[in-house]
Protein backbone atom coordinates (compact mmCIF):
# COMPACT_ATOMS: atom_id res chain seq x y z
CA UNK A 1 0.00 0.00 0.00
CA UNK A 2 1.79 3.31 -1.03
CA UNK A 3 0.20 6.80 -0.42
CA UNK A 4 -1.29 8.37 -3.10
CA UNK A 5 1.39 10.83 -4.37
CA UNK A 6 4.05 9.71 -2.50
CA UNK A 7 6.47 7.84 -2.38
CA UNK A 8 7.32 3.89 -1.13
CA UNK A 9 8.58 5.49 2.34
CA UNK A 10 6.17 7.60 2.13
CA UNK A 11 5.93 11.57 1.66
CA UNK A 12 3.76 14.51 0.09
CA UNK A 13 4.51 16.68 -2.91
CA UNK A 14 5.49 20.03 -2.74
CA UNK A 15 3.58 21.88 -3.34
CA UNK A 16 0.81 20.29 -1.53
CA UNK A 17 -3.47 20.32 -1.83
CA UNK A 18 -5.61 19.63 1.63
CA UNK A 19 -8.87 19.45 2.75
CA UNK A 20 -8.89 20.35 5.99
CA UNK A 21 -12.10 19.36 8.18
CA UNK A 22 -12.77 21.51 10.96
CA UNK A 23 -15.30 21.40 14.12
CA UNK A 24 -15.55 24.92 15.37
CA UNK A 25 -16.64 23.41 18.95
CA UNK A 26 -14.41 21.27 20.09
CA UNK A 27 -12.35 21.59 23.11
CA UNK A 28 -12.48 25.12 24.30
CA UNK A 29 -14.41 26.22 21.15
CA UNK A 30 -11.15 27.90 19.56
CA UNK A 31 -10.29 25.86 17.11
CA UNK A 32 -10.90 28.10 14.22
CA UNK A 33 -9.34 31.09 15.59
CA UNK A 34 -6.52 28.86 16.42
CA UNK A 35 -6.00 27.48 12.80
CA UNK A 36 -6.29 31.28 11.61
CA UNK A 37 -3.56 32.68 13.90
CA UNK A 38 -1.05 29.52 14.20
CA UNK A 39 -1.62 26.82 11.19
CA UNK A 40 -2.67 28.95 8.67
CA UNK A 41 0.53 30.71 8.26
CA UNK A 42 2.83 27.93 8.51
CA UNK A 43 1.27 26.10 6.08
CA UNK A 44 1.48 28.77 3.37
CA UNK A 45 5.24 29.25 4.24
CA UNK A 46 5.70 25.38 3.42
CA UNK A 47 3.67 25.77 0.14
CA UNK A 48 0.48 23.90 1.50
CA UNK A 49 -2.79 24.80 0.45
CA UNK A 50 -6.10 24.12 1.23
CA UNK A 51 -9.79 24.32 1.84
CA UNK A 52 -11.01 24.16 4.64
CA UNK A 53 -14.44 22.61 5.81
CA UNK A 54 -16.25 23.48 9.07
CA UNK A 55 -18.50 20.87 9.97
CA UNK A 56 -21.87 21.85 11.46
CA UNK A 57 -23.24 18.84 13.37
CA UNK A 58 -22.21 15.05 14.84
CA UNK A 59 -21.76 12.89 11.80
CA UNK A 60 -21.11 15.87 9.30
CA UNK A 61 -17.66 14.73 8.55
CA UNK A 62 -18.39 11.57 7.96
CA UNK A 63 -20.71 12.85 5.39
CA UNK A 64 -18.55 14.59 3.35
CA UNK A 65 -16.16 12.33 3.22
CA UNK A 66 -18.25 10.10 1.95
CA UNK A 67 -19.37 12.25 -0.78
CA UNK A 68 -15.65 13.49 -1.29
CA UNK A 69 -13.71 13.66 -4.44
CA UNK A 70 -10.74 12.60 -2.76
CA UNK A 71 -8.31 13.01 -5.73
CA UNK A 72 -8.34 16.80 -5.75
CA UNK A 73 -6.33 16.44 -2.61
CA UNK A 74 -3.27 15.02 -1.53
CA UNK A 75 -4.48 14.37 2.58
CA UNK A 76 -7.37 14.84 4.69
CA UNK A 77 -6.73 17.36 7.39
CA UNK A 78 -8.74 16.97 10.68
CA UNK A 79 -8.49 19.50 13.38
CA UNK A 80 -10.51 18.79 16.11
CA UNK A 81 -10.68 15.92 19.14
CA UNK A 82 -10.31 12.26 18.16
CA UNK A 83 -14.18 12.06 17.04
CA UNK A 84 -13.65 13.91 14.05
CA UNK A 85 -11.06 11.72 12.79
CA UNK A 86 -13.12 9.11 14.22
CA UNK A 87 -16.03 10.02 11.87
CA UNK A 88 -13.07 10.53 8.92
CA UNK A 89 -12.26 7.52 8.89
CA UNK A 90 -15.46 5.27 8.93
CA UNK A 91 -16.89 8.01 6.15
CA UNK A 92 -14.10 6.85 4.25
CA UNK A 93 -14.71 3.06 4.82
CA UNK A 94 -18.32 3.85 3.93
CA UNK A 95 -17.28 4.40 0.51
CA UNK A 96 -17.94 1.87 -2.32
CA UNK A 97 -14.21 2.43 -3.11
CA UNK A 98 -13.06 2.40 0.77
CA UNK A 99 -10.17 0.21 -0.80
CA UNK A 100 -8.67 3.06 -2.19
CA UNK A 101 -10.57 6.01 -0.16
CA UNK A 102 -8.58 4.76 3.45
CA UNK A 103 -4.92 4.60 1.53
CA UNK A 104 -5.62 8.89 1.49
CA UNK A 105 -3.37 10.42 3.70
CA UNK A 106 -4.56 12.02 7.17
CA UNK A 107 -3.23 14.58 9.53
CA UNK A 108 -4.67 15.10 13.14
CA UNK A 109 -4.43 18.55 14.33
CA UNK A 110 -5.27 19.30 18.12
CA UNK A 111 -8.30 21.21 17.92
CA UNK A 112 -10.52 19.14 20.76
CA UNK A 113 -10.29 18.29 24.56
CA UNK A 114 -8.69 14.75 24.84
CA UNK A 115 -6.23 15.17 21.47
CA UNK A 116 -4.66 11.54 21.99
CA UNK A 117 -3.79 10.71 18.57
CA UNK A 118 -1.99 13.80 17.63
CA UNK A 119 -0.23 13.46 21.40
CA UNK A 120 0.82 10.24 20.42
CA UNK A 121 1.94 11.53 17.02
CA UNK A 122 3.97 13.93 19.05
CA UNK A 123 5.59 11.16 21.06
CA UNK A 124 6.69 9.47 18.40
CA UNK A 125 8.46 12.87 16.43
CA UNK A 126 10.82 12.43 19.34
CA UNK A 127 8.99 15.75 20.46
CA UNK A 128 8.31 16.70 24.62
CA UNK A 129 5.04 15.82 25.70
CA UNK A 130 3.40 19.49 25.13
CA UNK A 131 -0.22 20.62 25.46
CA UNK A 132 -2.70 22.94 24.15
CA UNK A 133 -0.84 25.74 21.20
CA UNK A 134 2.79 24.05 21.80
CA UNK A 135 1.34 20.37 20.59
CA UNK A 136 -0.82 22.37 17.72
CA UNK A 137 2.66 23.87 16.69
CA UNK A 138 4.10 20.36 16.87
CA UNK A 139 1.72 18.94 14.36
CA UNK A 140 1.64 21.31 12.19
CA UNK A 141 5.04 21.28 11.73
CA UNK A 142 4.87 17.91 11.22
CA UNK A 143 2.70 18.28 8.02
CA UNK A 144 4.95 21.02 6.98
CA UNK A 145 7.43 18.26 6.82
CA UNK A 146 5.46 15.90 4.54
CA UNK A 147 6.74 12.62 5.90
CA UNK A 148 4.28 9.95 6.06
CA UNK A 149 3.79 6.82 8.27
CA UNK A 150 1.76 3.54 8.10
CA UNK A 151 -0.60 2.88 11.27
CA UNK A 152 -3.05 0.08 12.51
CA UNK A 153 -6.64 0.59 12.38
CA UNK A 154 -8.98 -1.49 15.16
CA UNK A 155 -11.81 -3.10 12.81
CA UNK A 156 -14.91 -3.60 15.34
CA UNK A 157 -17.85 -5.87 15.11
CA UNK A 158 -20.87 -5.55 17.85
CA UNK A 159 -24.52 -6.62 18.73
CA UNK A 160 -26.64 -6.82 16.97
CA UNK A 161 -24.57 -6.42 13.13
CA UNK A 162 -22.67 -3.34 13.92
CA UNK A 163 -19.06 -2.81 11.87
CA UNK A 164 -17.01 0.64 12.72
CA UNK A 165 -13.19 1.60 12.85
CA UNK A 166 -11.16 3.12 15.40
CA UNK A 167 -8.04 5.51 15.22
CA UNK A 168 -7.38 4.89 18.70
CA UNK A 169 -8.99 3.17 21.46
CA UNK A 170 -12.31 0.66 22.64
CA UNK A 171 -12.61 1.88 26.09
CA UNK A 172 -15.51 0.26 28.77
CA UNK A 173 -15.88 0.76 32.40
CA UNK A 174 -14.60 3.55 34.35
CA UNK A 175 -12.32 5.52 31.32
CA UNK A 176 -15.45 5.02 29.00
CA UNK A 177 -17.89 6.52 31.63
CA UNK A 178 -15.40 9.24 32.21
CA UNK A 179 -15.30 10.24 28.37
CA UNK A 180 -19.17 10.47 28.15
CA UNK A 181 -20.24 11.98 31.67
CA UNK A 182 -17.81 14.78 31.42
CA UNK A 183 -19.24 15.88 28.29
CA UNK A 184 -21.22 18.29 30.51
CA UNK A 185 -17.99 19.60 30.89
CA UNK A 186 -16.52 20.26 27.28
CA UNK A 187 -16.19 23.97 28.31
CA UNK A 188 -13.16 23.40 30.53
CA UNK A 189 -11.53 21.57 27.48
CA UNK A 190 -8.94 18.83 28.50
CA UNK A 191 -9.92 19.37 32.14
CA UNK A 192 -13.10 18.23 31.74
CA UNK A 193 -11.44 14.07 32.22
CA UNK A 194 -9.74 15.85 35.49
CA UNK A 195 -13.19 16.68 36.52
CA UNK A 196 -14.65 13.71 35.51
CA UNK A 197 -12.15 10.92 36.73
CA UNK A 198 -12.34 12.43 40.27
CA UNK A 199 -16.06 12.12 39.93
CA UNK A 200 -15.68 8.64 39.06
CA UNK A 201 -13.46 7.79 41.53
CA UNK A 202 -15.29 9.13 44.71
CA UNK A 203 -18.53 7.17 43.01
CA UNK A 204 -16.18 4.36 41.92
CA UNK A 205 -17.92 1.32 40.54
CA UNK A 206 -17.94 -1.96 38.97
CA UNK A 207 -18.65 -3.84 35.91
CA UNK A 208 -18.86 -7.52 35.42
CA UNK A 209 -18.29 -8.97 32.17
CA UNK A 210 -16.17 -11.73 30.18
CA UNK A 211 -13.12 -10.85 28.41
CA UNK A 212 -10.96 -12.79 25.83
CA UNK A 213 -7.98 -12.18 23.93
CA UNK A 214 -5.53 -13.41 21.15
CA UNK A 215 -2.23 -12.42 22.61
CA UNK A 216 0.62 -12.00 20.06
CA UNK A 217 2.45 -15.06 20.75
CA UNK A 218 -0.58 -17.35 19.98
CA UNK A 219 -1.39 -15.14 17.02
CA UNK A 220 1.57 -16.21 15.01
CA UNK A 221 0.53 -19.91 14.82
CA UNK A 222 -3.15 -19.97 15.24
CA UNK A 223 -5.55 -20.44 12.43
CA UNK A 224 -8.42 -18.89 11.02
CA UNK A 225 -11.64 -19.53 12.97
CA UNK A 226 -14.12 -22.29 11.49
CA UNK A 227 -16.57 -19.44 10.59
CA UNK A 228 -14.84 -16.10 10.47
CA UNK A 229 -16.41 -13.02 10.30
CA UNK A 230 -17.16 -12.34 6.86
CA UNK A 231 -18.26 -8.41 6.43
CA UNK A 232 -20.15 -7.27 3.40
CA UNK A 233 -17.57 -4.24 3.16
CA UNK A 234 -14.10 -3.79 4.41
CA UNK A 235 -11.32 -5.84 5.33
CA UNK A 236 -11.81 -9.61 6.48
CA UNK A 237 -11.32 -9.78 9.78
CA UNK A 238 -9.84 -13.56 10.22
CA UNK A 239 -8.77 -14.01 13.58
CA UNK A 240 -12.72 -13.58 14.48
CA UNK A 241 -15.28 -16.03 15.09
CA UNK A 242 -18.93 -14.42 15.13
CA UNK A 243 -20.16 -12.85 18.16
CA UNK A 244 -22.55 -15.77 18.55
CA UNK A 245 -19.84 -18.30 18.76
CA UNK A 246 -17.40 -18.80 21.25
CA UNK A 247 -13.77 -17.64 20.89
CA UNK A 248 -11.66 -20.00 19.28
CA UNK A 249 -9.81 -22.42 21.20
CA UNK A 250 -6.38 -20.80 20.97
CA UNK A 251 -7.48 -17.56 22.68
CA UNK A 252 -6.69 -16.76 26.33
CA UNK A 253 -10.08 -16.00 28.18
CA UNK A 254 -10.36 -14.27 31.51
CA UNK A 255 -12.49 -16.00 34.30
CA UNK A 256 -15.90 -14.12 34.14
CA UNK A 257 -15.37 -10.75 36.94
CA UNK A 258 -15.81 -8.01 38.13
CA UNK A 259 -13.81 -5.01 36.25
CA UNK A 260 -12.64 -1.81 36.78
CA UNK A 261 -12.22 -0.92 33.78
CA UNK A 262 -10.82 -2.24 29.90
CA UNK A 263 -9.05 -0.43 27.51
CA UNK A 264 -7.93 -1.99 24.24
CA UNK A 265 -5.30 1.24 22.97
CA UNK A 266 -3.66 1.65 19.91
CA UNK A 267 -1.78 4.75 20.62
CA UNK A 268 0.75 5.63 23.44
CA UNK A 269 -1.53 8.07 24.88
CA UNK A 270 -5.44 8.59 25.63
CA UNK A 271 -4.58 12.51 26.20
CA UNK A 272 -2.32 15.02 25.68
CA UNK A 273 -1.53 14.67 29.09
CA UNK A 274 -2.04 11.20 30.17
CA UNK A 275 0.54 9.03 28.69
CA UNK A 276 -0.97 5.13 29.07
CA UNK A 277 1.17 3.33 27.17
CA UNK A 278 5.06 3.98 28.00
CA UNK A 279 5.97 0.70 26.39
CA UNK A 280 5.76 2.23 23.12
CA UNK A 281 4.42 2.22 19.64
CA UNK A 282 2.56 -0.90 18.82
CA UNK A 283 4.00 -3.19 16.42
CA UNK A 284 1.96 -3.69 13.19
CA UNK A 285 -1.32 -5.57 13.64
CA UNK A 286 -0.51 -5.25 17.64
CA UNK A 287 -2.75 -3.20 20.25
CA UNK A 288 -1.84 -2.75 24.31
CA UNK A 289 -5.06 -4.24 26.12
CA UNK A 290 -5.22 -3.09 29.89
CA UNK A 291 -7.74 -4.20 32.46
CA UNK A 292 -8.07 -3.28 35.85
CA UNK A 293 -10.09 -5.85 38.19
CA UNK A 294 -12.42 -4.88 41.03
CA UNK A 295 -11.17 -4.94 44.34
CA UNK A 296 -8.25 -2.22 43.94
CA UNK A 297 -8.86 1.20 46.22
CA UNK A 298 -9.49 4.19 45.06
CA UNK A 299 -5.92 5.51 46.77
CA UNK A 300 -4.62 3.21 44.35
CA UNK A 301 -6.42 4.14 41.55
CA UNK A 302 -5.85 7.79 42.40
CA UNK A 303 -1.92 6.84 42.17
CA UNK A 304 -2.37 5.44 39.01
CA UNK A 305 -4.10 8.17 37.41
CA UNK A 306 -1.53 10.96 39.06
CA UNK A 307 1.54 8.61 37.70
CA UNK A 308 -0.01 8.29 34.06
CA UNK A 309 0.83 11.88 33.39
CA UNK A 310 4.53 11.07 33.02
CA UNK A 311 4.12 7.28 32.06
CA UNK A 312 5.19 5.68 35.52
CA UNK A 313 1.90 4.07 36.48
CA UNK A 314 3.44 0.51 34.95
CA UNK A 315 6.12 1.21 38.39
CA UNK A 316 2.91 1.39 41.33
CA UNK A 317 3.37 -2.77 41.07
CA UNK A 318 -0.57 -2.40 41.56
CA UNK A 319 -1.83 -6.49 41.00
CA UNK A 320 -4.90 -5.15 39.74
CA UNK A 321 -3.60 -3.76 36.63
CA UNK A 322 -2.83 -6.20 33.72
CA UNK A 323 -1.19 -5.37 30.42
CA UNK A 324 -1.30 -7.84 27.38
CA UNK A 325 0.04 -6.80 23.44
CA UNK A 326 -2.75 -8.51 21.92
CA UNK A 327 -4.08 -8.55 17.89
CA UNK A 328 -7.81 -8.94 18.94
CA UNK A 329 -10.22 -9.16 21.90
CA UNK A 330 -13.65 -10.14 22.95
CA UNK A 331 -15.65 -8.04 25.79
CA UNK A 332 -18.96 -8.94 26.62
CA UNK A 333 -21.31 -6.86 29.60
CA UNK A 334 -22.93 -9.51 31.88
CA UNK A 335 -24.91 -7.03 34.07
CA UNK A 336 -26.43 -4.49 31.79
CA UNK A 337 -23.92 -1.82 32.98
CA UNK A 338 -20.96 0.38 31.92
CA UNK A 339 -21.07 1.60 28.13
CA UNK A 340 -18.49 1.19 25.79
CA UNK A 341 -16.84 4.58 23.92
CA UNK A 342 -14.67 3.85 20.48
CA UNK A 343 -12.33 6.95 20.45
CA UNK A 344 -14.15 8.79 22.94
CA UNK A 345 -17.71 8.30 21.17
CA UNK A 346 -20.79 6.59 23.04
CA UNK A 347 -21.31 3.11 21.45
CA UNK A 348 -24.40 1.27 23.07
CA UNK A 349 -24.01 -2.52 23.00
CA UNK A 350 -23.78 -5.89 25.05
CA UNK A 351 -20.60 -7.35 23.19
CA UNK A 352 -17.87 -5.83 21.19
CA UNK A 353 -15.04 -7.97 19.19
CA UNK A 354 -11.86 -6.53 17.32
CA UNK A 355 -8.91 -6.89 15.60
CA UNK A 356 -6.11 -4.93 14.63
CA UNK A 357 -5.60 -4.22 10.86
CA UNK A 358 -1.90 -3.91 10.33
CA UNK A 359 -0.88 -0.68 9.20
CA UNK A 360 -3.55 0.29 7.50
CA UNK A 361 -3.78 4.04 6.99
CA UNK A 362 -1.23 6.15 6.69
CA UNK A 363 -0.80 9.54 9.24
CA UNK A 364 1.39 12.34 8.94
CA UNK A 365 4.09 11.32 11.21
CA UNK A 366 7.52 12.31 12.67
CA UNK A 367 9.00 9.32 11.62
CA UNK A 368 8.66 5.79 12.58
CA UNK A 369 9.63 5.14 16.39
CA UNK A 370 11.04 1.38 16.49
CA UNK A 371 8.53 -0.50 18.73
CA UNK A 372 9.95 -2.60 21.51
CA UNK A 373 9.23 -6.23 22.24
CA UNK A 374 6.15 -6.66 23.83
CA UNK A 375 5.53 -9.03 26.81
CA UNK A 376 2.71 -9.14 29.07
CA UNK A 377 2.53 -7.70 32.64
CA UNK A 378 0.29 -9.41 35.29
CA UNK A 379 1.13 -9.62 38.51
CA UNK A 380 -0.91 -12.48 40.66
CA UNK A 381 -4.40 -12.57 42.01
CA UNK A 382 -4.59 -10.70 45.22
Amino acid sequence: MDPAGGSAQGSLPRPCRVLVLLNPRGGKGKALQQFQRLVQPLLAEAEVSFKLMVTERQNHARELVRAEELGRWDALVIMSGDGLIHEVVNGLMDRPDWETAIQKPLCSLPGGSGNALAASLNHYAGYEQVTNEDLLTNCTLLLCRRLLEPMNLLSLHAAPGIRLFSVLSLAWGMVADVDVESEKYRCLGEKRFTVGTFFRLVNLRTYRGQLAYLPIGSAVSSKTPASPVLPQGGPVDSHLAPLEEPVPSHWTVVPEQEFVLVLALLHTHMSSKMFTAPMGRCAAGVMHLFYVRAGVSRTMLLRLFLAMENGRHMECDCPYLVYVPVVAFRLECKDGRGVFSVDGELLITEAVQGQVQPDYLWMVSGGRESPPPQEPQQKPPP
